[in-house]
């Protein structure tokens, strides 16, 4: 697959580049991006969820009401989660939510994201870049002339750009990233991927 390589203001540079048939000619497989995703937002969770149980309340263990003849029901203890304030049944105890998932299926899931983007015409390929300092109008200049300003995009570098990161980081719809920090998630997240020349041939070497 041939496309076009921009500059930073958007303009076609009229140099072509090939985008590797490996990567991105791929038939996307839409389990494999599953996958890849709900491990990244298992990952997030904390799992520190939790309430009292009915041994944990702090309520009283007496008897509340004599076993027989009032009518109702059998009672032993105000910590019954039958009653207000009782203990809660089943409820969510602390817990690990992250699961392995092989290196082949992450890597081919991350092929599957950048191909299923690239064939809905959703990458664009552009030359090195930088800012001359961290200034948040720089960046949605930069964005405006690939007409990306109110549209999910991710950047991405082929190594760490600090005047770039802390430019879009006041922008919403707006992240940057490295080859090496690269996932499933934000490629599938975002609606319009540029990719620094030079990340792109980081991320065939990281992806064959």
């Amino acid at each position: 697959m041939e496309v076009a390589i921009y500059n930073s203001k958007g303009e076609d540079t009229g140099k072509k580049i090939t985008l590797s048939d490996d990567i991105f000619g791929i038939e996307p497989s839409e389990h494999a991006i599953y996958l890849d995703v709900k491990q990244y937002l298992a990952n997030q969770r904390q799992g520190t969820h939790k309430v009292k149980e009915r041994a944990e309340n702090a309520h009283s263990t007496r008897k509340i009401k004599k076993q027989k003849g009032t009518g109702g029901a059998r009672a032993g203890s105000i910590k019954s989660p039958v009653f207000v304030g009782g203990g809660t049944i089943f409820g969510p105890r602390p817990r690990d939510y992250s699961f392995k998932l092989n290196k082949k299926v992450k890597q081919l899931a991350r092929k599957s994201a950048l191909a299923a983007k690239a064939q809905g015409n959703s990458v664009s390929i552009l030359e090195n870049f930088t800012l001359e300092g961290p200034r948040t109008k720089s960046y949605i200049e930069f964005l405006n002339g690939f007409e990306a300003l109110n549209t999910k995009t991710l950047l991405i570098l082929p190594e760490v750009d600090t005047n770039v990161v802390l430019s879009s980081r006041n922008l919403k719809k707006a992240k940057v990233v490295t080859t090496d920090s690269l996932n499933t998630y934000d490629l599938m997240h975002a609606d319009r991927l540029l990719i620094a020349e030079g990340a792109l041939s980081k991320l065939e070497s990281l992806l064959q």
